[in-house]
């Protein structure tokens, strides 16, 4: 067998191997935070696959972030601008028809706060803020725990009580 040829096999077995590592694990919000966290694409690609054969009601929020996450990660300026048109619409979309649910007010002011500003995606922040303080209680306590560690960082969310 040619050497070319068993690279390939080889790599599609590693590759083959990997997804169905990925697929065997469900998906968990404390692991997609963590992606969130990072700025580590290996990470938002492992919660994108995971997201892909979840059925979670969450799920079209969920993947819109890391598709805007990953935007800032990317570096060819086209296909980052694309990431973020295609996040930022299926987040707004995910937001109409729920809209109100605080945990995706919370993704969105995440992203607005961390947008840069050249991209026109704040307007919803201050809404969103005041949002999310006055329905903190209805988070999970898992979301709750995020949103009080982000609000350490945040410049708009911060002092924020539990």
């Amino acid at each position: 067998m040619p050497q070319s040829s068993f690279k390939i096999k080889l790599f599609s077995l590693l590759f083959t191997c990997l997804s169905m590592c990925v697929c065997a694990q469900k998906f968990d919000k404390a692991s997609f935070y963590k992606a969130m966290e990072s700025k580590d694409s290996t990470k938002i690609n492992q919660q994108q696959l995971l997201l892909q054969n979840s059925s979670i009601k969450e799920k079209q929020a969920y993947e819109a972030v890391l598709l805007l996450k990953k935007s800032g990660i990317i570096s060819n300026k086209r296909n980052k601008l694309a990431s973020f048109k295609a996040g930022k619409i299926k987040l707004e979309s995910a937001i109409e028809k729920d809209s109100t649910n605080a945990e995706y007010h919370f993704l969105r002011l995440m992203i607005q706060e961390n947008a840069p500003k050249i991209l026109g995606y704040h307007k919803e922040l201050e809404k969103d803020n005041i949002y999310i303080r006055k329905n903190f209680k209805t988070l999970s306590p898992a979301v709750q725990q995020v949103v009080l560690s982000y609000s350490k960082q945040s410049k708009i969310l911060s002092n924020i009580t539990n």
